[in-house]
């Protein structure tokens, strides 16, 4: 596999990052977080692709809740059920749940992968899978993120595995001034709500040399606020309709 040639961002747009896989495009809805929907964000040419992983008995699932139900079938916590139970589980398309390893496959070298960690006790077995990917393929760490909201998984994903890049997510916080939580991670990127956001924050994140990805936005009135402030990068469900944005930006 040839290395991951990098994007760079946009001259006059906003980085497309698929959020959970871009489950909505062009009317047309895909599971979140299903091989189907990647696959179809692939195509759109997305900068990155985003989604969510817990670690079951070593196994990583791709899948956002903690509950089973509302995107896969089954009920349940998902980290105190059996590989058994949640490999025979389904998605509204069939799909049973994608792991780690199908995304990595799936993705390859076409596009920039942010793995959100959501379940405790998962930076080891990311660890492993991605040095067991790598060597298999030929690939680079250059071309994946970890993020989470827990901060700690990310502080072990820098002692673990030093060489992927981190965004730190950020819940609203009514006292948060700065993005100084990311030094001692060594962080990539400030990932925060668009609701939070401002451009103080923006240019704090930009002094500590770090990157600005925001969630989850998912209308154009948003967009042209995440660039008027200089966002570098937005997660969102509708990638093909961010695409067109930047596309219309480019010409005017």
């Amino acid at each position: 596999m040839n290395p991951l040639p990098m994007i760079s961002s946009p001259a006059n747009g906003l980085l497309c990052v698929a959020h959970r896989g871009g489950p909505e495009v062009g009317g047309i809805s895909l599971p979140e977080n299903s091989l189907a929907a990647i696959a179809r964000a692939l195509t759109l040419g997305v900068y990155a692709v985003e989604i969510d992983v817990f670690q079951v008995e070593g196994e990583l699932f791709v899948t956002h809740d903690h509950h089973l139900g509302r995107v896969v079938s089954g009920q349940g916590i998902i980290t105190e059920l059996p590989l058994s139970y949640l490999r025979a589980q389904r998605l509204e398309n069939g799909e049973p749940m994608p792991t780690l390893w199908q995304v990595l496959e799936l993705i390859g070298n076409k596009c920039v992968l942010n793995i959100e960690i959501k379940g405790a006790d998962s930076v080891s077995a990311v660890a492993k899978v991605l040095r067991d990917y790598i060597s298999s393929y030929q690939g680079t760490y250059e071309q994946y993120i970890i993020s989470s909201f827990d901060h700690a998984q990310l502080y072990q994903s820098l002692q673990q595995l030093p060489e992927v890049k981190r965004g730190v997510l950020i819940e609203k916080r009514a006292s948060l001034t700065s993005a100084e939580c990311c030094e001692p991670l060594k962080a990539y990127s400030f990932n925060t709500h668009h609701s939070f956001i401002t451009p103080e924050l923006i240019q704090d994140a930009k002094n500590r040399g770090l990157k600005n990805w925001v969630y989850t936005v998912n209308r154009e009135k948003d967009w042209e606020k995440m660039q008027a402030i200089g966002v570098d990068a937005v997660f969102t469900d509708k990638p093909d309709q961010l695409i067109a944005f930047n596309q219309q930006k480019h010409n005017q």
